[in-house]
């Protein structure tokens, strides 16, 4: 059998979205995972929608509770506890995978034993549709590094014992929102080493204006260099 994933998702309000999220895993073409997700003190149905996903499909999904909002770092550390394989992968309770995306990434890193982390090309979406995707460098090298996350976090499968080597997220309040960031640069500091399929596999659910916003902020900030 092939290796096995274990995808960890920390679910917090998203409870319009997350039956999409996780279909878009239970149709997968790649059928040797489990979900790991765990709520983090969510205000609205998230938790009720998950647990109905975990009665449905008992050996599959997994379903784990904060008693209080404690921040994407530690919640994922928590799932990851929990992981069963020999694989980790990310996904966003608001996100899509398209249905190739954990065959084709697992195609890589069974034939590429000295990468550790996989990641793919992303397309962001809203209510109106598609409206651009994500690109990073396909062999990343240190170098990478000084002009952003070289990776698109929800995007990733890691070797599990990787991850384990380098003791998982960092747990504190400056890298929230950075945990992804923080963990690469573990990961390459040991030596580890990533690749990034040049193809869009996953979609990002983000805010089409304010992504236009954050590209105009960049494109003045380098015409000011």
């Amino acid at each position: 059998m092939k290796g096995k994933i274990s995808i960890i998702m920390g679910i917090y309000n998203c409870a319009p979205y997350l039956k999409e999220s996780i279909d878009s895993i239970i149709n997968q073409t790649y059928s040797n995972w489990e979900l790991i997700m765990c709520d983090d003190g969510s205000k609205d149905d998230t938790l009720k929608i998950a647990l109905s996903y975990q009665e449905k499909y008992p050996d599959k999904i997994i379903v784990l509770k904060n008693k209080v909002n404690k921040g994407l770092n530690y919640t994922l550390n928590k799932c990851l506890k929990k992981a069963k394989g020999e694989f980790i992968a990310r996904q966003d309770g608001d996100d899509i995978s398209l249905p190739e995306r954990f065959e084709k990434e697992m195609a890589f890193l069974e034939e590429h034993k000295d990468y550790a982390l996989v990641s793919t090309s992303m397309i962001s979406f809203d209510e109106n549709g598609n409206f651009g995707t994500i690109r990073h460098p396909e062999k990343v090298e240190k170098d990478d590094f000084r002009f952003g996350s070289p990776f698109s976090h929800a995007t990733i499968i890691i070797r599990k014992e990787a991850m384990e080597d380098v003791g998982g997220y960092s747990v504190a309040d400056h890298l929230l929102r950075v945990e992804d960031y923080h963990l690469w640069f573990k990961l390459y500091a040991k030596g580890y080493k990533g690749y990034n399929i040049q193809e869009a596999l996953y979609k990002m659910r983000d805010d089409r204006n304010a992504r236009l916003r954050r590209n105009f902020k960049n494109r003045l900030n380098e015409t000011r260099l």
